[in-house]
């Protein structure tokens, strides 16, 4: 009988006890982290539930003072979500759920959805964890999504909470990585294998593109690449803006030496499949335990060109500094194993054309352009059946006008899914990344790449180039198993828009230059955008074997996703009375030295429930003796 009880008495209590939520604990392991300012005083942990849409972050600053942590987006503070907290000289705590009035006033949002799991305060560090939702109610509350996000973070010397711009800092992060380093497996027999340039003299020029190309490694049997990553030489880091590995066919006649890739010998931009790219902001990569790049196959390539485009940026340096003579062998860092993966894997480049058609007005807000990518070709180009396409990764590109890019998937005509998007793109954060579930592309599908622009800081045409000045619309697909289509690209009929823009044109060259002849206002800029977007598509596909076919396409409406449901507020409004020191809600446990803050409390009503309970069942026992 008391047995009985006492089980009963256990699973009330049980039941009266707070829900824990999903995501990390107070206590579990934050996978992710990254320095938040250049003197490395500022530093976050995070993880995140994709299931649950809950986040995590722990914030460590050394300081004595408050601390602060929020979203902020590309063009100002002000709206900024912030979450700030502290511990007084007393050992009492203050935590807020705040936001930015303008760039120095904070207030405190009506709705508290961040859920403090530990605040404490040593001799070195104020450290402050917490949770909150992907996407709250709270207006104020900036949503986190896949995009790049910009966190903003901040702290003070002492309680006093008044932000100071020197120590405020704003940096992008990928903050939903699927995969981290530590969750994949690392082969036991990996091999390393550098690809890179060799004491390359950098031009004084802006930008260069120079390639060369290499062997990749011989083997006896097959073997997989499963990672890489970028090789720099110290002190060059700055010049360099990208670096990708092009597998070349085993029929290509290869050039020796290094030389521009796009310049008077067109035979350096042979090889056209990209297996590898890494990007300015980009770090390592390490493929799914179930795909890596094969090597050591009579199909498999035994060249690569390596590409890598220096950016000097003389007009940001003094004469002296673009005078200097840099030498450079930086490069890419293969790992590579006998243990063989599931599949072999491939990357696919879609987006627009790059040269000679592409063109971007001066003084816009917003400009559009499209490359249209029909895979209806793909079987009888690749000389065999093409298996469905399963897309895991992707990388992004444009240049610094790019202010968006997605990449949109149609089947049987009508939007299927977004493959991949980034709404707040930065170009000095692009980095290859995980899909959270595979986007499956069958033959016959459509796939549309779409970028947004802005120019509002120039006053002359942007025209699609290799230079940072000019621009480029790419998105590059990370899919198995393997084919031999390199790049499916598109460009709008020039002739098209030239006489929408009222220019009288008869060859695509004509169509270019007539473009510097339209006042650039803001209806000829959305005319353009809207001539751009209707007229016709080139469609250029190409094999790793340099074969082209040509086809041709209209672009689709593209119907935003719908964001989903956001989480209601979990803490209501906060009264005044309820702030101590001004501005902040009382954390409800005072904490003292190197304490743990641990905000999830056992409601009074259960508390008191379980101490009658266990009153009655005492007295219950002792009459059962």
């Amino acid at each position: 009988m008391a047995c009985a009880l006492l089980f009963r008495l256990l699973l009330l209590m049980a039941l009266a006890a707070p829900s824990q939520g999903n995501g990390p604990g107070p206590t579990s392991r934050l996978r992710y982290s990254r320095f938040l300012d250049p003197s490395n005083v500022i530093f976050l942990r995070w993880d995140f539930d994709l299931e649950a849409e809950i986040i995590t972050f722990e914030l460590q600053v050394r300081t004595a003072g408050w601390v602060g942590l929020g979203v902020t987006n590309r063009y100002t503070n002000v709206g900024s979500d912030l979450v700030v907290g502290g511990v007084l000289p007393d050992g009492n705590i203050y935590f807020s759920d705040q936001h930015l009035v303008d760039e120095d006033t904070l207030a405190e949002d009506g709705s508290q959805d961040a859920e403090l799991q530990g605040l404490t305060e040593d001799a070195v560090y104020t450290t402050m964890r917490f949770s909150r939702p992907f996407r709250s109610c709270d207006p104020h509350d900036q949503d986190i999504t896949s995009d790049t996000m910009r966190v903003l973070a901040t702290y003070g010397l002492d309680d006093t909470l008044k932000l100071d711009r020197e120590r405020t800092f704003v940096k992008s992060i990928f903050l939903l990585q699927i995969f981290h380093p530590d969750d994949l497996d690392v082969p036991e027999d990996s091999i390393i294998h550098d690809l890179e340039i060799t004491d390359f003299l950098i031009p004084e020029d802006d930008t260069t593109y120079a390639c060369t190309f290499l062997p990749l490694p011989i083997v006896s049997k097959k073997h997989h690449i499963y990672k890489f990553e970028p090789k720099l030489v110290h002190h060059n880091e700055t010049m360099v803006h990208h670096i990708l590995v092009y597998a070349c066919g085993n029929a290509s006649t290869l050039p020796t030496g290094i030389s521009d890739c796009y310049g008077a010998d067109p035979a350096f931009s042979l090889c056209s499949q990209v297996i590898v790219g890494w990007a300015v902001g980009g770090t390592s990569y390490q493929f799914p335990d179930d795909v890596g790049i094969s090597l050591g196959t009579p199909l498999d390539p035994q060249w690569i060109r390596l590409e890598i485009h220096y950016r000097r940026c003389c007009e940001m340096h003094a004469a002296s500094f673009c005078s200097l003579c840099v030498y450079d062998s930086s490069g890419i860092r293969m790992y590579y194993t006998a243990t063989l993966r599931k599949y072999d894997m491939g990357v696919l480049q879609l987006g627009f054309f790059t040269f000679p058609i592409h063109f971007i007005p001066p003084g816009a807000e917003s400009f559009m352009s499209y490359g249209l990518c029909k895979t209806e070709k793909f079987e009888e180009m690749n000389g065999a059946p093409v298996p469905d396409i399963q897309v895991f990764g992707y990388l992004l590109h444009t240049h610094l006008a790019g202010r968006a890019l997605q990449a949109v998937q149609y089947r049987n005509g009508i939007q299927f899914r977004t493959i991949c998007k980034d709404d707040s793109y930065d170009f000095n954060l692009q980095e290859t990344r995980d899909l959270p579930h595979l986007a499956e592309i069958k033959p016959g599908d459509e796939l549309l790449v779409e970028c947004h622009y802005q120019t509002l800081d120039r006053d002359s045409l942007t025209f699609g180039g290799p230079s940072t000045v000019n621009e480029m619309c790419l998105v590059f697909l990370f899919y198995y198993p393997r084919n031999n289509i390199s790049s499916c690209m598109g460009y709008p009929d020039i002739i098209y828009v030239a006489h929408e823009m009222g220019e009288e044109v008869s060859d695509p060259m004509e169509g270019m230059m007539a473009m510097n002849n339209v006042e650039w206002t803001p209806e000829n800029i959305k005319k353009a955008e809207k001539a751009c977007k209707e007229a016709q598509q080139m469609v250029i596909i190409k094999t790793i074997d340099e074969i082209v076919e040509n086809t041709t396409g209209w672009i689709s409406e593209i119907i935003p996703t719908p964001r989903g449901p956001c989480l209601e507020s979990s803490g209501g409004k906060v009264e005044p009375q309820d702030k101590i020191p001004a501005g902040f809600r009382a954390a409800p446990m005072a904490l003292s030295g190197s304490e743990t803050a641990t905000p999830r409390h056992l409601p009074l009503a259960a508390l008191f429930f379980g101490q009658g309970a266990l009153s009655w069942l005492l007295a219950t026992l002792q009459v059962g003796v």
